[in-house]
């Protein structure tokens, strides 16, 4: 009998392991929401089989115009996608199972996971996690808080030799530069909006322990120096996003195999790969400390930016968010 209730209880956990859902999008100002919505609802990738995008929240940024200008497009293409709107985030609970939190506006990150976080319902919050640092720390401390499932990343870590580097398979790894576009919104410090393409890779490839991040610039170019703990250096290259060859890439150092080729994903399905075994196993492929030492590593390359190139620490950039954060709920 004992082995029978166990051999039910085994069987019961690998159904929900498994098992689909119905998938909410928050926020509709980001050409992920089109790209997802295909690939899971008109598609037949067996992956993705038992999950559908079936409704979606359309704010979203209300002042961006690079979102606020996509509203009359991405709609009509994402009900042409067999989704539907809903009028509030609480109502698209009440809908789904798990949530794909999109708004590209990072200010509205925090106010929107909150919401998300009460109902218990696993999410994935798109990049960046917040517009600055002190709001990711918000919101990672409020998941830790209410036992919240999220994880939140640049689908770029994904890239084929940063997967391989993190992996091990490349042996040991000495250094690395990697390369992407560069577009500034004011509202988000420098590099949360897109460098973060660059950054993370370069996080995923040397590991974490990143302790000095020092930056300079020219007319087409930032570009942002991390030393780490143990003596290796990697570099960031946050390239003008209006010239041309401004494709995310980059270069591996390693001691075994020479210079290996970061690579690029030719679209978004190791991205989804890893949300949908987070939606089933609800095992996230990234830390929460993880993405805010990224975040910190890009905090603190602004503002050595803003002091001419001097080394700034990470560990300091993050304890002085940590105080803001902590302002911010007084």
């Amino acid at each position: 009998m004992r082995r029978l209730i166990l051999a039910l209880v085994v069987t019961a956990a690998l159904a929900t392991a498994t098992a689909g859902g119905n998938v909410g999008i928050i926020g509709c100002d980001t050409s992920h929401v089109l790209h997802f919505s295909a690939l899971l609802n008109l598609s037949n990738e067996t992956e993705f089989a038992g999950f559908r995008i079936t409704h979606a929240y359309r704010w979203g940024s209300r002042d961006i115009v690079s979102c606020t200008n996509r509203w009359e497009k991405y709609c009509p293409k994402l009900i042409a996608n067999k989704v539907a709107f809903v009028d509030s985030i609480a109502e698209l609970l009440q809908k789904v199972d798990y949530v794909l939190l999109e708004t590209n506006d990072g200010r509205e990150h925090y106010a929107q996971a909150l919401e998300v976080f009460k109902s218990g319902k696993p999410v994935f919050i798109d990049k960046p996690l917040a517009h600055d640092l002190a709001d990711a720390i918000r919101i990672v401390d409020a998941a830790k808080r209410m036992g919240a499932k999220f994880f939140s990343c640049s689908g770029c870590r994904f890239a084929p030799g940063a997967r391989a580097a993190r992996s091990g398979e490349l042996g040991v790894v000495r250094g690395a530069d990697v390369w992407s576009a560069e577009s500034i919104e004011p509202h988000h410090s420098r590099y949360f909006w897109y460098a973060i393409h660059a950054g993370e890779p370069l996080l995923t490839i040397m590991g974490p322990g990143v302790e000095t991040a020092a930056a300079t610039s020219c007319a087409y170019e930032d570009v942002v120096v991390g030393t780490w703990k143990d003596g290796r250096i990697g570099v960031m290259r946050a390239l003008d996003f209006q010239r041309r060859g401004t494709a995310g890439g980059g270069a591996i150092f390693t001691e075994r195999n020479g210079v290996v080729e970061m690579g690029r994903n030719k679209d978004y399905r190791p991205l989804l790969s890893e949300v949908f075994r987070f939606f089933r196993t609800g095992v996230a492929p990234v830390s929460p400390e993880e993405t805010l030492e990224i975040l910190a590593f890009l905090a603190a390359g602004e503002e050595s930016r803003r002091l001419g190139g001097v080394p700034v620490s990470v560990p300091e950039t993050m304890e002085k968010a940590r105080a803001e954060a902590r302002r911010r709920r007084n």
